[in-house]
């Protein structure tokens, strides 16, 4: 466990969550959700420290990009150093919620992944279900909204997603439930997203 981590978790336990990071055992289990043969462009909700970030970015090809909306200012700067030398891979120090204003500024429409790991039971209702609206209209056709938490109550009200399957993951502390939420598949999605990341890494857009 990094010290940043411990330091964080006491000063914003409700924020943090868990007293230390992921397992390795749950960071290859969520990842293993997600499809990395073609390229990919990802957002993350809360990375923290960065360890599912990491194994993200160690799987994504030179045409994917990674978005992690990091609200705590220290673990924002800390990914910022952790990836500055990689051009896919974006640290946004704003909520989750700026997510389709921050694709739009990119010119990117949708994504083919969202990953969170924040404590959605301690949300507001509102604020839960408008999060929850938001992720899925930022995910395109055939896309995946892909969950790893403590309770399993977000699936009572993710109810607009096409399909959602869960697992228990003991290999951790606490124990997580890693659940996917699907939304339905769309004609020429992914050609419209192969093309765009071509574009866009093309660009060298960051």
């Amino acid at each position: 466990m990094s010290a940043l981590f411990f330091k964080r978790f006491l000063q914003k336990p409700f924020q943090i969550a868990s007293i230390i990071p992921s397992s390795k055992a749950l960071v290859e289990r969520v990842a293993g959700k997600m499809d990395f043969k073609q390229p990919r462009i990802i957002a993350e909700y809360g990375p923290g420290e960065g360890v599912h970030s990491r194994e993200l970015a160690s799987r994504m090809d030179a045409h994917s990009r990674l978005f992690l909306f990091e609200l705590d200012p220290a673990f924002s700067r800390d990914l910022e150093r952790q990836f500055a030398d990689d051009p896919r891979v974006t640290v946004i120090n704003r909520d989750a919620a700026s997510l389709s204003e921050e694709l739009t500024q990119r010119g990117i429409p949708q994504c083919d992944y969202i990953l969170s790991g924040i404590p959605f039971s301690i949300l507001e209702i509102r604020k839960k279900r408008a999060l929850l609206q938001d992720t899925y209209d930022a995910l395109k056709g055939g896309g995946a909204f892909i969950i790893y938490q403590v309770t399993n109550e977000l699936r009572q009200h993710a109810t607009f997603f096409d399909r959602a399957e869960s697992e228990y993951c003991l290999q951790n502390i606490p124990p997580m439930f890693v659940t996917v939420f699907q939304k339905a598949s769309t004609r020429n999605g992914h050609a419209r997203t192969t093309q765009l990341l071509r574009t866009v890494s093309a660009n060298g857009a960051k």
